[in-house]
């Protein structure tokens, strides 16, 4: 028996040499390397190191972005040394109704009262009773109220402080997840630091913070930024257990935090479901995760209509039409070998079922659930693809470095078709731009941090004359801290010198204009101007006002329009009737906007008005007819009849002129 066993042994040990030299090589050089005992400790430590060092460098790119946002805050409107009425009038427009919310909830005797008071708010808007924490997402201000309370900070800092604070501090989280994001693609956190500082840099196209501290995107975008940073996570392939339910617990809780404070969350967050659906279709083994995602998506907006007051437009949202599709889609796909003719079949199916489950389902939504829709719905934008990752061949489950195979990585892939979405938008909506820049800042820093990419690019252009792995590993060292020194030797003086010049908002007349009202106006009385103004008025002197700067209402964009009537040629009857409709005592004709002189024709606010109500000819071509009346702001200064007869100048200086609105009409010559 010995002997007859000999032989298949023999045979087994001669095929050894028939496999490929390369892996015969791999395997020898594997066994002839001693590994030290102390080897598994010193990889251990080296991780750590790595990870605390990227850690502590994110956490500290946030906080000096904070401190930053304050000091300059500080410099442009010189804060600290000003009166309370002079900080409050450095909010402009619907900032300042935000803030002045803020205000009454502190002034309020207990929380509940407060938000009483402001779900069934009628001291704001004059004849209207509004629900402002659902139409004006007062979230963030009811939390702020709660933390400055409760924290004890009414005894240590302003509110106005702790207010702005809050936002700055929010900014500093919205840097470190960028950062965060970057570091996960890329592996390395000097894509991180360079992130942050092409942010920084190009601040005037990523954020609006500089310019409007308490806006909704100010408060919202954060969350935004942490949900990204956590499906970047939990989207990778080699994350093990306890990360992926890390990630995953974290996605849940900013992305329903998101749809809390922005009205306009989940649009955005249906651009994020279109690109993971795109992702799904690469049939990538991540379909399961993808799902997972959807439940987050499904869980938070019922969730938040339910806490939102039972706000309809979270129902006719394009995202959970959008969302309900995939999940009918998913139940139907059959299990089929990947990249076979039939699946890329039933892909194409899939596609065409969700499109029309979508669109369907939206139609059916819009029909039986009563709701307003506000102008500003983003556009479902058709996208075009047909890259075929697999070519029949299963994805590996890990892929390495000298593979150059990036393009393979799903983390990647959703990073790529979400910045496109978003450019694309962008290059329609403006505003949107200060989604987008941020994360083609991340995309640019992972770019040129990342060996991968550097070794796909190789492998693209068939490099061979130096070895690609290590080239990949020094240029993508040598690459990002060759621009972090460029940028901080021309830009780092620059921000210095921001810092260090004393700016000043100077506005007395503005000052003089609050003060007046304060002093000499009704408390029961009801001013008339434009929203940005009204805005101001609530705030620095809590008086009832017509309008406010808010444009997802369709009675106050009406009340808007009817109230810019002062600046256009109509007869004083006309402003007259209007104004009186709404209860108004007191108008206020702003100098900056009655004689605005705009470089472009037909784009100042009279000319829109004029062009409106047909009083202008501004192509050839046009039937408009001209005005027998002057425009009125102008018309209201001279003081003759009949102008005299409906309003009473009572107040005026270089910007503003307040007149009485008239109870007792007399027409005299």
């Amino acid at each position: 028996m010995a002997e007859e066993e000999g032989p298949p042994v023999e045979l087994r040990q001669r095929k050894k040499p028939k496999s490929s030299e390369k892996e015969s090589a791999k395997e020898e050089r594997i066994n002839d390397i001693p590994i030290p005992e102390r080897a598994p400790k010193y990889v251990l430590f080296q991780r750590f190191a790595k990870i605390f060092i990227g850690c502590l460098a994110a956490v500290t790119s946030g906080m000096m972005y904070a401190l930053y946002l304050s000091a300059y805050h500080e410099r442009k409107f010189w804060f600290s040394n000003r009166q309370e009425l002079e900080r409050e009038i450095t909010f402009q427009g619907d900032s300042a109704i935000y803030y002045s919310y803020y205000k009454d909830m502190l002034k309020a005797p207990s929380f509940e009262r407060g938000v009483y008071e402001l779900t069934h708010n009628n001291k704001t808007v004059s004849l209207k009773t509004i629900n402002a924490v659902q139409q004006m997402s007062l979230y963030p201000e009811l939390i702020a109220s709660v933390l400055y309370q409760a924290t004890g900070s009414n005894e240590i800092i302003e509110p106005v402080y702790f207010y702005i604070g809050i936002v700055f501090g929010l900014q500093g989280i919205y840097v470190t997840a960028l950062f965060v994001t970057s570091w996960l693609m890329s592996g390395t956190w000097l894509a991180g630091m360079l992130t942050v500082a092409w942010f920084i840099i190009n601040r005037v196209d990523t954020t609006r913070i500089e310019y409007s501290i308490p806006l909704r995107e100010n408060w919202a975008l954060p969350y935004f930024a942490c949900q990204v940073a956590a499906l970047t996570g939990y989207l990778k392939s080699n994350l093990n257990t306890y990360g992926e339910r890390f990630c995953y617990l974290l996605m849940s809780a900013s992305t329903y935090t998101f749809m809390m404070m922005w009205e306009y969350s989940h649009y955005l967050l249906f651009l994020q479901a279109i690109s993971l659906f795109l992702l799904d279709i690469f049939s990538l083994k991540q379909s399961d995760k993808v799902y997972e995602v959807y439940k987050i998506y499904v869980f938070s907006l019922f969730l938040g209509y339910l806490l939102q007051f039972e706000n309809p437009a979270l129902l006719v949202s394009p995202l959970l039409s959008l969302v309900a599709a995939l999940m009918l889609a998913k139940c139907l796909q059959l299990n089929v070998k990947k990249g076979s003719f039939v699946a890329k079949i039933i892909k194409m199916i899939n596609f065409y079922l969700v499109c029309t489950l979508t669109i369907t389902l939206n139609i059916i939504m819009k029909m039986f659930v009563p709701h307003k829709e506000n102008g500003h719905m983003l556009k479902f934008l058709e996208v075009k693809f047909g890259l075929n990752m697999t070519n029949g061949k299963s994805l590996k489950e890990t892929v390495t470095l000298e593979d150059g195979r990036i393009g393979e990585r799903p983390e990647i892939i959703y990073h790529v078709i979400h910045t496109i979405l978003l450019g694309s938008l962008a290059m329609v909506i403006e505003g949107l731009k200060y989604i987008w820049i941020p994360y083609v800042c991340m995309l640019a820093a992972f770019g040129v941090c990342s060996p991968e990419l550097w070794m796909t690019l190789f492998k693209w252009l068939r490099l061979r004359t130096v070895h690609p792995i290590l080239l990949a590993l020094i240029l993508s060292m040598a690459v990002p801290t060759i621009i972090g020194l460029s940028l901080w030797k021309e830009f780092f003086p620059r921000l210095m010198t921001e810092l260090m010049e004393l700016q000043e908002f100077y506005d007395p007349d503005t000052v003089e204009l609050m003060t007046w009202i304060k002093r000499q106006a009704p408390v029961a009385a009801v001013f008339a101007g434009s929203p940005q103004l009204m805005g101001a008025i609530k705030l620095c002197t809590g008086w009832m006002v017509t309008s406010l700067p808010l444009y997802n209402d369709d009675d106050l964009l009406k009340r808007n329009e009817n109230i810019y009537q002062i600046y256009s040629k109509r007869s004083a009857e006309d402003i007259y009737k209007i104004l009186t409709s709404y209860k108004a005592n007191y108008l206020i004709v702003e100098d900056a906007i009655c004689n605005e002189v705009g470089t472009m024709r037909g784009c100042r606010v009279k000319d829109l008005l004029d062009i409106a109500n047909g009083h202008m000819v501004c192509e050839e071509g046009d039937k408009l007819t001209y005005s027998k009346y002057g425009r009125f702001c102008h018309e209201v200064k001279i003081n003759y009849s009949p102008y005299v007869n409906y309003f009473t100048r009572v107040y005026w200086n270089r910007s503003y002129f307040v007149y009485k609105i008239n109870t007792v009409i007399s027409f005299q010559s």
